[in-house]
């Protein structure tokens, strides 16, 4: 049965995860945060007698996209964040820099992002993901 266990606790977090998991998942964390995660499961995963290529790694992250720059800041409010501080610890901006920012993920060791949706006001939100971003990762 696969197992998923997410967080960012350093202690039993980590060693549970390398022990036992077929999914490890980052809730909302940098490039460079997931980066040290990810490498630290990795060496409990080896510790533990496991091959570390045999499960997942993945995070959960925010998008806001935005066809502009005005679009982009507009719904990064409606959902109450900061345009740039989804630029830096989740996925905001243009499709682009979203595509950009799954490879630097992707860099690090990620191989599966959960996007979380906080604008669901329209599906345009949704179609433009789908249309600029998902068929440049999929």
């Amino acid at each position: 049965m696969p197992i998923v266990i997410g967080g960012t606790g350093g202690r039993r977090t980590l060693v549970l995860a390398g022990r036992y998991a077929s999914d490890f998942n980052l809730p909302f964390v940098s490039v460079k945060e997931s980066a040290r995660l990810l490498e630290n499961v990795r060496v409990v995963a080896g510790a533990a007698g496991r091959d570390p290529s045999t499960f997942t790694l993945s995070n959960a992250l925010a998008v806001c996209a935005g066809r502009d720059e005005t679009e982009a800041r507009r719904r990064a409010s409606v959902i109450g964040r900061d345009l740039q501080e989804l630029r830096r610890d989740g996925l905001g901006g243009s499709p682009d820099e979203i595509v950009d920012k799954i490879g630097q993920y992707a860099g690090v060791g990620t191989s599966r992002i959960y996007l979380q949706v906080l604008d669901l006001h329209g599906l345009d939100h949704l179609e433009l993901i789908a249309s600029q971003v998902m068929n440049q990762v999929s």
